[in-house]
């Protein structure tokens, strides 16, 4: 899976948890350009995430993302291995 698809999955997921329909996502997005995105919908990211790709993160690689990027590079990484 490329990382525009990924890119594009992760924006269906967000407009879901987040309720926004028309949510620009980007690499450069962070959680301070989302009104929407506090603690609790970090948390139902996270999780919508895992199940959708069929991955499991660690807590140190959720610490780890600052941005809609990190988290594209991370599932590139966890998909392929």
């Amino acid at each position: 899976m490329s990382s525009a698809e990924i890119l594009n999955e992760l924006r269906e997921i967000m407009i879901d948890v987040f309720d926004v329909d028309d949510l620009e996502v980007t690499p450069a997005t962070t959680a301070e350009d989302v009104e929407e995105w506090d603690s609790l919908s970090h948390v139902r990211l996270v999780v919508a995430v895992e199940r959708k790709f069929k991955i499991k993160f660690k807590n140190s690689e959720i610490e780890a993302l600052k941005s809609v990027g990190d988290l594209v590079n991370l599932i590139e990484a966890k998909t392929a291995a």
